[in-house]
């Protein structure tokens, strides 16, 4: 009893924070939930695979997942992180497709799914959702056009842009700053495009100058206007 009240509450706190459904009319969003599955993953199992056929739409409760792909050489490139309050799959979803890329998780996470049809559906019949669907593209696509931009600058503006990267999509306000969770170095290499080690030099570096903070899961940022600043 105890576990099926823990998961409506997470659940319902998701659902109030969600970008996508924020003012949605409540009624709106219970239909839209009526066949949502929620389970939880462990940490390195994969969610989706490339070219599998989108039936799902999925929404993040808790937890982080990185999405994937692998270049020309067969090297994984890691196209983004994204945690709690966020969605995937909407793009086989919407243009009824294979899906893109792999999807795996990067901690033990908690995930809703919704079937296709009812994600069309409540694209079709409530305009706001269509703009938050939209937003939330324009968005990744920013982020995904500044990284670019940034590919030929030195390591250290790009291990930052990284680190502002996470925390402008899934940043939380704490005690000390913005906190990110501490990602594995391979995690932040893929995102980055540098070398494990070359990330583990300038996380360092940025530590010492008193930039960030790393406690075991958990990576702050004192100042973001400060690390902002890092980048040339």
């Amino acid at each position: 009893m105890e576990d099926r009240y823990s998961l409506q509450a997470s659940t319902h706190n998701w659902i109030t924070s969600a970008p996508f459904f924020q003012g949605l009319p409540e009624s709106i969003v219970e239909t839209a939930l009526t066949h949502l599955v929620t389970r939880t993953h462990p940490a390195n199992q994969v969610i989706l695979l490339e070219n599998d056929w989108g039936g799902s739409v999925y929404f993040i409760v808790e937890g982080w997942v990185k999405i994937r792909t692998y270049n020309l050489e067969g090297k994984e490139v890691t196209l983004n992180i994204i945690g709690s309050g966020e969605l995937f799959g909407e793009m086989a979803a919407l243009d009824e497709v294979p899906r893109s890329t792999d999807v795996i998780t990067l901690t033990p996470t908690m995930i809703g799914s919704m079937p296709a049809q009812n994600f069309v559906k409540l694209l079709q019949t409530e305009p706001l959702a269509g703009l938050r669907l939209a937003q939330l593209m324009a968005r990744r696509l920013r982020q995904v056009n500044r990284r670019l931009r940034l590919r030929e600058s030195d390591s250290q503006s790009r291990v930052a842009d990284t680190l502002l990267f996470l925390a402008e999509g899934q940043g939380k306000r704490g005690q000390t700053g913005t906190e990110i969770p501490n990602l594995p170095h391979r995690e932040l290499s893929s995102l980055s495009g540098l070398a494990r080690e070359t990330v583990t030099r300038v996380l360092t570096r940025l530590e010492k100058k008193g930039l960030i903070l790393r406690e075991q899961d958990v990576l702050c940022i004192p100042d973001v206007s400060a690390l902002e600043k890092m980048i040339i």
